[in-house]
C-alpha cells in the first residue's frame, strides 16, 4: 500500500501523518490526520485543515478520540463467559479457541434449525464501506443468516424523500452562505452536524434569516433569529397549513407546479382542509405564526429547508418527511443554488451492490428472511419464527441504544441463545455475550467513506498497529469464513482489495467517479467526487429521480406500497387527546429523546471527560409541569409507561414547551443505578414507512420520588465516576 505519510517536525521530534476520515454516523465525515511518534503510538489526532467542510477542526466528541483508543477498558483479547449472562464475568480465551467455538455452534444451528436461526445485529458503529457495508453482507450472504433491516435511524424519511423527488441529492453545506432564508425543522445540527453552523453563521452575516423549528430549545436554536416550537408529532399539519396559506394568497409557485410536479390537483383538496385556525390546535401555535412563517418561506428566496432523521421518529414521521419534502416544490424552492431540500448527499454516490455484497453469487442461499432490527427484544421472545438462536453484534449497542431495551435485555438472557459480541469495550450488551471479541479503532484499520453531508470521498489509512489482539470487523468475518470452510475469493479479500473492485465495479456506472483512483485517493486522503459546477444544485434542470420525472405531489409508488399517496398528517399513535390543553398531576406527557452534543448514540459515552461533559441523564420539564407534579429541580424522578421505567435527574427548564419532555440520548445503562436508560420506555412498534423507528412517539408518566434534590444528582454522578 503505497500512502502518502508525510514526516512533520514538531516539539523536536519527527512525527509520521497519516490521512484517515471519521468513520461514525455523523454527515460531516470529517478528514483526519494522525500523528504518529516513532514508537508508533498516535499523539493527536486533527481535522485536516484543506477539507472544504472538516476546515482544520474537530467536533467535541472526536477531538477527544484519542481518549478512545487508549481507554484503559478497551477490550484487547478474546474472552468467553464463565457467569450467569449479563454478570461480567469473563476468562480470557485465543482467537484460534474462539473462532472454533463460533464456528461449531453455528455449523449445528444450520444443521439443525437452519441458518436463519442466526442474526447479524449491527449499525453505525462505523459507515465505512468495508467494515460497515462489505461487513453486514458478503459472510452473512454466504452463511444464509437472517437478513436484518437496518431500518433504526432514517428509513421513513429516505422513504419519503425517494417517493416525492426521487433520490437523497442535497446540496452541499458550503452552498448555504447562498440561502436568504435556512429553515431548520426537526434538527439540531449544532450538536449532530456542527461543521454546519460556520456556513449558517456566514449566511447569517450575509442577512440570511435562520428560523428553527423545533419543540426543544436546542443550541441551534439558541443561535436563531426565531424559534417556532410545535408540539411533537404536528409537524406534517403545520406544513400543510403553510401550503394553504400560500395558495389562499396566491403565494404558491403556480407555473413551477405546473412544470415540475405530478399530482397537484389531487394535493389541492388536502391542503384545503388544514386552515391555519384548525391547525393552531393542533401544534399548540397561534395563527399569527403560521401564516407569517408561510408567507416568508414563499416570499424568500432562495430559501432551503434543512432537516435530519430526527423527525422521522415518529409514527407518522414517514408522512412528516414526505410533506416536508413537498413544500419546496408548493414554492417553486427547487433548482437554484441555496434553495430546495437539505436532507443528504448519500445518492450523489451509489457503490456497486453487488460488489459491495455479492448476494447473487451461486455460493449464497436465496429467500432468507428478513427481520427488522427495531423489533429486537420481541424478535429474541418469540416473535420471529423459526426462532433466533445465535446472535453476532457489532458496529452496535442494542441494550443501550434499541427501543423496548427491557425486552431485549429479557431476550438476551434465554439460556439457549449463542450470542457473540465484537466490539471496543465491554458494553451493556457485551456484559450478555458468550464471547467477546476485541474490535480496532478507526486509528487501527483500513476503510473508504462517502459522507451523506457534503460531497468528498475520504480514504482511511490505519496510524496505528491494532492494540493486542483486537481485529476489525472485515478481518473477523475473513476468520470466520476460513472457519466456517467458505472458500470464496470474496470473502477472503483484504480491506484495500474489497476497496479496488468496489471502486472498479462502481467507476463504470457513476459519473461522480471520474478522475478519481483508489491509488489517489490513498496518497490524498480526501478527493471531492466529480460533480461539474452546473450539476451541483440538485435538480437544476427540473428532472427528477422519480418514475414521472417530477416531483411527484401524488405518488403511485407509494399507493402501491400500501401508503397514502398524497402527503398528509395523522396523530401519532401515543398522544395526548388535547395536546393543548395544560396537563394534569398524573397524565402522561411525550418524551423525545434528542442526541447528546458530546455522544454519537451510545459512542463516546463510556469517556469519563465527556461524561462529564454531559453531567448527569436529565429529564428536561417545563416550569408548568413540573409545578403541578411537585417536581423540584435536581431531584431524581421515576420516568414510566406500560414499557418500563427508568430514573432521572430533573431539569426544570423553559427550553422545551409546556406539555413536552426530553431527555439527550444514550447513555450506557451500566452507568446508572437502575442498570437502565430511557430505552426501556421507548416503543419498538414501526413507523409509517419503510419499517422506521418510532422513538419520539413515547407518551410518559412523571412522578417524582422522595430523594433530596442534592442527593440525587450526587447519586448518579458518584455511580458514573465510579465506573
Amino acid at each position: 500500500m503505497s500512502l502518502n505519510t508525510p514526516i512533520r517536525q514538531e516539539k523536536g521530534r519527527d512525527l509520521r501523518v497519516v490521512y484517515g476520515a471519521c468513520p461514525h454516523d455523523c454527515p460531516d465525515n470529517c478528514a483526519l490526520e494522525t500523528q504518529v511518534d516513532e514508537n508508533g503510538r498516535a499523539v493527536s489526532v486533527r481535522g485536516r485543515s484543506n477539507h472544504p467542510v472538516t476546515r482544520g477542526w474537530l467536533c467535541a466528541k472526536v477531538n477527544r478520540y484519542l481518549e478512545r483508543v487508549y481507554h484503559p477498558e478497551r477490550l484487547l483479547y478474546p474472552l468467553r463467559r464463565t457467569g450467569p449472562k449479563g454478570s461480567g464475568q469473563f476468562i480470557r480465551i485465543s482467537w484460534d479457541e474462539a473462532l472454533a467455538e463460533i464456528a461449531e455452534r453455528w455449523q449445528s444451528i444450520s444443521t439443525l434449525y437452519g441458518a436463519e436461526g442466526i442474526l447479524p445485529y449491527s449499525y453505525a458503529g462505523t459507515l465505512g464501506l468495508v467494515q460497515g457495508a462489505v461487513t453486514d453482507s458478503r459472510f452473512w450472504n454466504r452463511l444464509g443468516a437472517s437478513q436484518l433491516i437496518r431500518s433504526i435511524c432514517g428509513f421513513a424519511a429516505e422513504e419519503a424523500v425517494s417517493l416525492t423527488i426521487g433520490g437523497r441529492l442535497a446540496p452541499a453545506p458550503e452552498d448555504l452562505v447562498h440561502s436568504k432564508l435556512i429553515l431548520i425543522w426537526g434538527s439540531n445540527p449544532a450538536s449532530t452536524a456542527p461543521h454546519v453552523m460556520p456556513f449558517l453563521r456566514e449566511a447569517q452575516r450575509n442577512g440570511s434569516r435562520v428560523i428553527v423549528i423545533d419543540p426543544i430549545r436546542t443550541l441551534t436554536a439558541r443561535s436563531a433569529n426565531q424559534h417556532i416550537q410545535p408540539l411533537p408529532g404536528s409537524d406534517a399539519a403545520l406544513a400543510l397549513s403553510m401550503m394553504y396559506v400560500m395558495v389562499s394568497e396566491g403565494l404558491h409557485d403556480a407555473a413551477w407546479i405546473s412544470e415540475h410536479t405530478v399530482g397537484w390537483e389531487q394535493l389541492l383538496p388536502r391542503i384545503m382542509q388544514y386552515p391555519p385556525e384548525r391547525v393552531a390546535r393542533i401544534t399548540g401555535l397561534a395563527v399569527e405564526t403560521i401564516e407569517a412563517l408561510a408567507r416568508e418561506y414563499a416570499t424568500t428566496r432562495p430559501a432551503v429547508l434543512r432537516l435530519s432523521d430526527g423527525i422521522n421518529r415518529h409514527t407518522n414521521g414517514g408522512q412528516t418527511v414526505r410533506t416536508l419534502a413537498c413544500l419546496p416544490a408548493i414554492a417553486g424552492h427547487y433548482g437554484h443554488v441555496g434553495d430546495g431540500l437539505m436532507y443528504s448527499t448519500s445518492d450523489w454516490l451509489r457503490w456497486d451492490k453487488q460488489a459491495v455484497s455479492h448476494s447473487q453469487d451461486a455460493a449464497c442461499p436465496t429467500g432468507t428472511r428478513s427481520l427488522n432490527m427495531n423489533r429486537l427484544g420481541s424478535l429474541l421472545m418469540g416473535e420471529a419464527d423459526p426462532a433466533i438462536r445465535s446472535l453476532y453484534v457489532y458496529n452496535a449497542n442494542p441494550v443501550a441504544s434499541a427501543p423496548n431495551a427491557g425486552k431485549v435485555v429479557e431476550g438476551l438472557l434465554r439460556e439457549d441463545l449463542f450470542t457473540v459480541v465484537h466490539d471496543l469495550f465491554e458494553t451493556d450488551t457485551a456484559r450478555y455475550a458468550d464471547i467477546i471479541l476485541p474490535a480496532t479503532s478507526q486509528l487501527e484499520q483500513v476503510d473508504l467513506h462517502k459522507p451523506y453531508g457534503h460531497l468528498s470521498l475520504q480514504y482511511n489509512a490505519p496510524a496505528i498497529a491494532p492494540l493486542g489482539e483486537a481485529r476489525s470487523n472485515w478481518d473477523v468475518m475473513r476468520a470466520l469464513s476460513a472457519a466456517m470452510h467458505f472458500d470464496e475469493p470474496w470473502l477472503q479479500s483484504d480491506a484495500e482489495e474489497v476497496i479496488r473492485e468496489i471502486f472498479a465495479a462502481s467507476a463504470t456506472t457513476q459519473s461522480t467517479l471520474d478522475g478519481l483512483s483508489v491509488d489517489r485517493l490513498q496518497a490524498e486522503g480526501s478527493l471531492p467526487l466529480s460533480i461539474p459546477a452546473e450539476a451541483r444544485v440538485p435538480f437544476a434542470e427540473g428532472i427528477f429521480g422519480t418514475p414521472s420525472g417530477k416531483a411527484e405531489l401524488f405518488s403511485e409508488t407509494a399507493a402501491a406500497k400500501g401508503y397514502d399517496p398524497l402527503p398528509g398528517w395523522v396523530p401519532e399513535v401515543e398522544a395526548r387527546p388535547e395536546p393543548t390543553r395544560p396537563a394534569l398531576k398524573d397524565e402522561p406527557l411525550p418524551l423525545l429523546c434528542p442526541a447528546a452534543h458530546h455522544f454519537i448514540s451510545s459512542t463516546f459515552a463510556n469517556q469519563q471527560t465527556l461524561i462529564s461533559k454531559e453531567r448527569t441523564p436529565t429529564l428536561r420539564i417545563h416550569p408548568e409541569d413540573a409545578q403541578v407534579r411537585g417536581i423540584r429541580c435536581g431531584q431524581l424522578v421515576r420516568v414510566s409507561n406500560e414499557r418500563g421505567w427508568c430514573r432521572l435527574v430533573a431539569d426544570i427548564s423553559e427550553d422545551v414547551r409546556p406539555g413536552v419532555l426530553a431527555t439527550t440520548t444514550v447513555w450506557w445503562p451500566k452507568f446508572s443505578p437502575d442498570q437502565r436508560n430511557v430505552n426501556w420506555t421507548t416503543s419498538d412498534r414501526l413507523a409509517d414507512f419503510n419499517g422506521g423507528s418510532t422513538f419520539y412517539t413515547n407518551l410518559v408518566t412523571v412522578s417524582s420520588e422522595d430523594v433530596d434534590a442534592s442527593a440525587s444528582e450526587q447519586q448518579v454522578g458518584v455511580f458514573v465516576a465510579e465506573a
